[in-house]
C-alpha cells in the first residue's frame, strides 16, 4: 500500500512571505471562530457526547456541514470533536431502513429530527474520507468508531445500492463512473467530483470496489476538464454527463450557471494537484479563474454564466469564492520571477489573508470554504 508518511506540502502562506507564527495564529483563530466563539460559531455541543454544525442561513443540520466539520477536526488532530459530530451524525441523519438505508439524510433540524430522507453525495463521499483519515490518524475505535469499517460501509452503500435486490439507487453512474447530484437522477455536479479521494478510495475501500474507484479517479479529471470552460476556468452549478450546463429550472432556482456550489471546484482542483499532481487538463482550471476574474476582487461580486457573461445576480457568498479562487493557488507551481503565473495566484492568496471570516447569518458556507482553505494554503490539509 502506497505510503504518505513522508509526504511534504505546500504552505503558500509562507510562500507569499509570512512567518510560522502568523500563519498557525491566523490557523488558530480560524479554527475559535468556526467552534468555539460563543456569537460566531457554527458548532455546537449537543449532549455528553454529540455535536453538529448548522447552517446559520437555514437553521438546520446538513450532511455537507456535518462531514466538512468531521475533515477540519481530523486535520487540526481534534479527536473529541471529531467523534461528537460523526455520533450526532450516525444517531440522527443515518437511515437504517427503506429506499435510503445506508445513506444519510441531508438536513436534518438541530434537534435531530429528519427534515428529508435522501441524501446529498457530497456529504457521503466527505464523511468516507474523513473516517479513514480518523483511523489512520488515531485508530480504530469500537462500533460506530470503528472509523475504517464505517468508511467502506458508506462507500459500499454508494456503489452498490439498487443490486441484488436491494431498495434504492446508487450514487455514482457506473457507466461513465460520475458521481450523481441525487441518487437516480441523470446529471451530476461538478463540485461533487473529488478525484483525489478516489485516489484513497481505491486503495482502502472493500477490495472488490478499488478497481471502481481508480477509474473514477481518473474519469472525474477529465470530466473536470470538459466541465469547466477552456478560457474562464468557470463550470455550471449542475451538469450533463458531457461537461455542458443543466438548462432546467427547478423549484428551488436555475442552476446552469457559475454558482454557489460551482466555486468549490476550483478548490478541490487545488487539493488534487497538491496531493496527486495529474494533469488531466484540468490543472490550470483554478488559474484561468483567477486570470478571468482578472485580479479584481470587486468582480466576485456578480455571477456569471459559464461562458463569463456578467448576469444581474449578486453572488450570495463572495467570501466563499475567493477562499476557493485562493486556494486553487496549490495548482500553480511556485516561481519568483515577475509576470509568472504564480504571482498572479499570490495576489488572489493576498487578498484571501487580509479578508476577515463572515458574520452574521450567512456566515455558514462561506466559513466553511474558508476554513478549509487556510489549512489547504498553510499545508494543513494532507493525507492522513
Amino acid at each position: 500500500m502506497m505510503d504518505f508518511t513522508n509526504k511534504t506540502y505546500r504552505n503558500i502562506f509562507k510562500e507569499t512571505g509570512r512567518t510560522d507564527e502568523e500563519i498557525q495564529n491566523k490557523l488558530q483563530e480560524a479554527w475559535n471562530t468556526f467552534f468555539a466563539d460563543e456569537e460566531e460559531r457554527i458548532y455546537h455541543e449537543a449532549g455528553s457526547d454529540m455535536g453538529y454544525l448548522t447552517d446559520t442561513g437555514n437553521n438546520d443540520a446538513r450532511t455537507e456541514g456535518m462531514s466538512y466539520g468531521m475533515m477540519m477536526c481530523v486535520q487540526m488532530d481534534k479527536k473529541e470533536e471529531f467523534d461528537r459530530i460523526w455520533k450526532w451524525a450516525k444517531t440522527y441523519m443515518y437511515n437504517v431502513e427503506g429506499e435510503n438505508e445506508g445513506y444519510f439524510a441531508w438536513s436534518c433540524q438541530t434537534d435531530g429530527k429528519k427534515n428529508a430522507e435522501g441524501p446529498a453525495p457530497d456529504g457521503e463521499e466527505f464523511f468516507a474520507m474523513a473516517l479513514f483519515f480518523a483511523s489512520h490518524r488515531w485508530g480504530d475505535g469500537e462500533g460506530i468508531f470503528e472509523y475504517s469499517k464505517q468508511a467502506k460501509d458508506i462507500l459500499r452503500a454508494c456503489l452498490h445500492k439498487g443490486e441484488n435486490g436491494r431498495a434504492g439507487h446508487a450514487m455514482w453512474n457506473k457507466d461513465n463512473k460520475q458521481i450523481l447530484f441525487v441518487p437516480g437522477i441523470d446529471f451530476t455536479d461538478p463540485s461533487y467530483h473529488l478525484p483525489h479521494f478516489y485516489e484513497l478510495f481505491a486503495l482502502w475501500a472493500y477490495e472488490e470496489d478499488r478497481a471502481f474507484w481508480k477509474e473514477a479517479a481518473q474519469a472525474s479529471r477529465e470530466y473536470l476538464k470538459t466541465a469547466c470552460d477552456d478560457k474562464t476556468g468557470l463550470c455550471a452549478e449542475y451538469a450533463n454527463f458531457d461537461g455542458t450546463p443543466v438548462d432546467k429550472k427547478f423549484n428551488w432556482g436555475y442552476f446552469g450557471n457559475f454558482f454557489s456550489d460551482a466555486y468549490r471546484t476550483a478548490a478541490n482542483i487545488g487539493i488534487d494537484a497538491e496531493w496527486f499532481g495529474e494533469d488531466r487538463g484540468h490543472i490550470d482550471v483554478p488559474l484561468r479563474q483567477m486570470k478571468f476574474f482578472d485580479t479584481d476582487i470587486e468582480a466576485l461580486r456578480c455571477v456569471y454564466s459559464v461562458k463569463g457573461e456578467p448576469l444581474e445576480q449578486t453572488v450570495l457568498h463572495p467570501l466563499g469564492l475567493l477562499a476557493t479562487i485562493a486556494q486553487g493557488a496549490l495548482a500553480v507551481p511556485y516561481s519568483e520571477e515577475e509576470g509568472s503565473d504564480f504571482k498572479i495566484a499570490a495576489k488572489w492568496v493576498n487578498w484571501f489573508w487580509n479578508q476577515p471570516m463572515r458574520k452574521g447569518e450567512r456566515r455558514y458556507y462561506d466559513n466553511c470554504l474558508y476554513m478549509f482553505a487556510m489549512l489547504a494554503l498553510s499545508g494543513n490539509y494532507r493525507i492522513w
